[in-house]
């Protein structure tokens, strides 16, 4: 994935349309949990083996508001120069951290709980 090439794209297609105006980290952030939430109703009543073995029509769907959440994910990122990749790797390193694997491997428990 290109993240500059996306980002790029981004605020051409929101120069535009002059959307600049309502892409603020606010909006942005809402915007996200809407998307976010627009993929759990996808999940919300099937069983763990049915998420697990979507029909063509769900995967794409499930593609389509992945698609939406990377979008915003990426705008934000970029309204706020945020440098994305650094910030998985910072984040990335601090669970490791978090989550060692002699502690956490094979568990679901919260890092304050191991």
């Amino acid at each position: 994935m290109d993240i500059e090439k996306i980002k790029d794209f981004q605020r051409q297609f929101a120069k535009e349309r002059d959307w600049e105006q309502f892409h603020n980290p606010k909006n942005l952030s809402m915007a996200l949990t809407v998307e976010a939430s627009e993929l759990l109703e996808i999940f919300q009543w099937l069983t763990a083996d049915q998420s697990s073995t979507l029909d063509e029509k769900n995967k794409e769907k499930v593609s389509e508001e992945l698609a939406d959440i990377t979008y915003y994910i990426l705008r934000l990122a970029d309204t706020l120069d945020i440098d994305l990749e650094d910030a998985v790797w910072k984040k990335m390193k601090k669970n490791a951290e978090k989550y060692p694997v002699e502690k956490a491997k094979g568990n679901a428990k919260k890092y304050t709980e191991l």
